[in-house]
């Protein structure tokens, strides 16, 4: 692990967040007592300028304590990653002299919660695109849709949603915009019976007929890749470096373990000498340094790229989506490396590995998956229009 601390994080607050994963995971239930000493300590104030309260972190150093945290608990770890992430977006976009974002710094300054409710069936571009309907009208707009994987779902007080309005067919927009839980014509679905990330509580949110002031409508932006502006690369920027930092942590989690397991396992076939000593294990484990090697340097580069304004122009989209795929792949090899060491007893509910094993399989759905990472990637290196139609051909 590494030896970055933070004030926010103490020994005891990580084990206890640590003692209670497995039993948030087999109980399938929200991470509350985490989340609640979390908040009581100030996790949730990391990205928030100390104007308005907070520490005033800068993205590497809050991917960092994201780090640190997921060792111990992933869910946890993931899911205030939703907050932190909108913190985060408000902070470097009021760094910039935008004030359209300084009321999320305000609240969150005070205390309150903010989720993300972007994923949506049948949208294989989040953000940029919509299913759910945003309609004009007096003084604001109204959502009709339903979004899925609301992670903090319950405990948010400001649920981030975008819709699309296509009043003008030639020309459709992305409403993004922020609704408060009392908000009537919405209802929550407790759909959240998952394979890992259980604690995480991501369930499905229905806009049936949600208004959101203008004064809570924070952009109203072109469809489409060419209608990205610095809100919504700053949303990939701080919610994929999020996540990748909690699989960077899964993987290494599970790298320690089974070193741990391996001088401690014997083999009567080898006299009894520890498994440490036998080759296929030394190559096992030697595999999973070497892909794990490459993770950190990567992700520390971007996150701290991001944290010093280096300008990659029209490339930070390729190289922030890469970054994630990147961690994810490779966490995925590394955990699946150590479950096959770990030998039959991996497989057992009551192992550790059985739990990073199916929590490390989650992130490979996060946004960007894998088709739309390539795509992204090497349409960006082709230099083709990302929003040429057809797509595809």
């Amino acid at each position: 692990m590494s030896t970055t601390y933070t004030p926010t994080l103490s020994e005891e607050l990580l084990t206890h967040c640590g003692e209670r994963a497995p039993i948030y995971d087999r109980e399938n239930r929200f991470c509350q007592e985490d989340f609640d000493e979390l908040k009581k300590a100030g996790y949730l104030l990391m990205g928030v300028p100390q104007k308005f309260g907070g520490q005033g972190m800068t993205i590497a150093e809050v991917a960092r304590a994201t780090r640190r945290l997921a060792y111990y608990a992933p869910a946890t770890a993931l899911c205030i990653n939703m907050h932190n992430y909108w913190v985060g977006v408000a902070a470097d976009i009021y760094r910039t002299g935008d004030r359209s974002t300084e009321w999320i710094l305000e609240r969150a300054g005070k205390g309150d919660v903010f989720a993300a409710g972007h994923a949506e069936q049948g949208n294989d571009v989040p953000l940029l695109y919509s299913t759910t309907k945003a309609e004009r009208v007096e003084g604001g707009y109204r959502f009709h849709g339903r979004k899925s994987f609301g992670s903090l779902t319950p405990v948010w007080d400001w649920l981030g949603i975008h819709g699309m309005d296509s009043s003008d067919p030639n020309n459709p927009k992305i409403v993004h915009g922020f609704m408060r839980r009392d908000t009537p014509g919405y209802k929550i679905k407790e759909t959240w019976d998952v394979l890992g990330m259980r604690a995480t509580r991501s369930d499905d949110t229905i806009l049936e007929d949600v208004f959101v002031p203008d004064d809570r409508i924070v952009r109203i932006l072109p469809a489409g890749f060419g209608g990205a502006d610095f809100f919504v690369l700053c949303i990939f920027a701080w919610a994929d470096i999020g996540f990748a930092n909690v699989y960077y942590a899964i993987a290494q989690r599970a790298l320690d373990l089974t070193i741990e397991a391996a001088k401690q396992k014997t083999s009567i076939a080898m006299m009894n000498r520890p498994m440490s000593h036998h080759p296929e294990m030394q190559h096992g484990i030697g595999e999973m340094i070497l892909e794990l090697d490459t993770i950190g340097p990567h992700l520390e580069k971007i996150a701290e790229d991001w944290s010093n304004g280096v300008d990659y122009d029209h490339e930070w989209s390729s190289k922030i989506v890469s970054l994630k795929y990147h961690t994810v792949e490779s966490a995925w090899k590394i955990v699946d490396r150590a479950l096959e060491l770990s030998g039959g007893f991996g497989m057992f509910k009551k192992s550790e590995l059985e739990h990073l094993f199916r929590d490390a399989r989650a992130g490979r759905f996060h946004p960007a998956n894998s088709a739309l990472t390539h795509e992204i990637v090497a349409k960006t290196a082709l230099g083709l229009n990302l929003d040429e139609q057809p797509r595809w051909g």
